[in-house]
């Protein structure tokens, strides 16, 4: 009877010792990545949301600027009104009212123009990230990449935005 305990421990010892390895080798790696926060806290993020932000300002003052124009013409308007003949104060009316045409339509443009400029430069970032995260993946043997935002929970442990920040970084200054 001893024996057999011995020869059952025995073999259950060298089944954990031949199955333990094993079965780590089989260990998934997995990262998640913040886009929104490489984009936000990254050298080349940075750069292109600055140059994004640099170009809305230089629309919108431009589009404050015909505004201006606009308030002007009818300062002038209602204060010559009076003294004004009537052709004049009808000229005046659809130079008015052209300008603030002008100025719907160049809002709009400047809407259509300010998300293409943002998705367009945010997009090439992301194809960037995306490219460096799939090195990364392959290089360390990750089984899976994903995004933040795709994962309903992860433990922190498995967060590469920061390992990605760096190394874009690194990237970004060498160009």
């Amino acid at each position: 009877m001893k024996a057999i305990k011995i020869l059952l421990i025995s073999m259950l010892m060298c089944l954990c010792f031949v199955a333990g390895p094993a079965g780590a080798a089989d260990v998934a790696k997995i990262g998640v990545i913040d886009f929104q926060k490489v984009i936000s806290e990254s050298e080349a993020g940075k750069k292109v949301q600055g140059e994004i932000q640099q170009k809305g300002r230089q629309m919108e003052a431009e589009l404050q600027e015909l505004a201006r124009e606009i308030e002007e013409v009818d300062k002038q308007l209602a204060r010559d009104a009076m003294v004004m003949s009537k052709e004049k104060r009808q000229q005046k009316q659809r130079e008015l009212e052209i300008k603030k045409y002008d100025l719907q339509s160049m809002q709009k443009e400047y809407e259509t123009e300010f998300r293409q400029l943002q998705s367009k430069m945010v997009g090439k970032l992301q194809d960037e990230i995306l490219k460096l995260a799939e090195e990364i993946g392959k290089k360390e043997g990750y089984l899976l990449i994903i995004e933040k935002n795709a994962a309903v929970y992860y433990p922190g442990t498995i967060d590469m935005t920061d390992q990605i920040i760096r190394k874009y970084n690194e990237i970004s200054s060498e160009s």
